[in-house]
């Protein structure tokens, strides 16, 4: 599949990540899940510190993706959620608060996936 604007899907998920860790985000990683999701392509996960922290990595990649004319298809989740899902078609993202992220374990859900460098 390709991005709404285009833009190769990994490519997308990768710059999506260095967003994220330009935001001081922890631990963001990108899982393929090419041939075991029809959800997307690629996820992208990563945590951030506090409900603020959670907002501005959310808010940086909705910014600088819009200024560059990629729109989220939806984005759900608000930071006292402590769990923020944007989806960008064939990529989605989660901004996990620490302990989300550990209760919910996507990347241990998604243990088939392969995870992009």
């Amino acid at each position: 599949m390709k991005a709404t604007s285009g833009l190769a899907s990994e490519k997308l998920a990768k710059l999506c990540r260095e967003i994220a860790l330009d935001k001081k985000a922890e631990d963001a990683m990108i899982l393929d899940v090419r041939g075991i999701s029809n959800v997307a392509d690629f996820f992208v996960i990563c945590t951030g510190t506090s409900e603020p922290h959670l907002k501005a990595i959310a808010d940086e990649i909705a910014r600088r993706l819009r200024d560059a004319g990629i729109r989220p298809l939806h984005r759900d989740g608000f930071p006292p959620s402590r769990w923020i899902v944007m989806d960008y078609n064939d990529v989605l993202i989660h901004i996990f608060h620490p302990e989300l992220r550990q209760r919910y374990g996507l990347e241990d859900l998604w243990g088939d996936a392969k995870r992009v460098k």
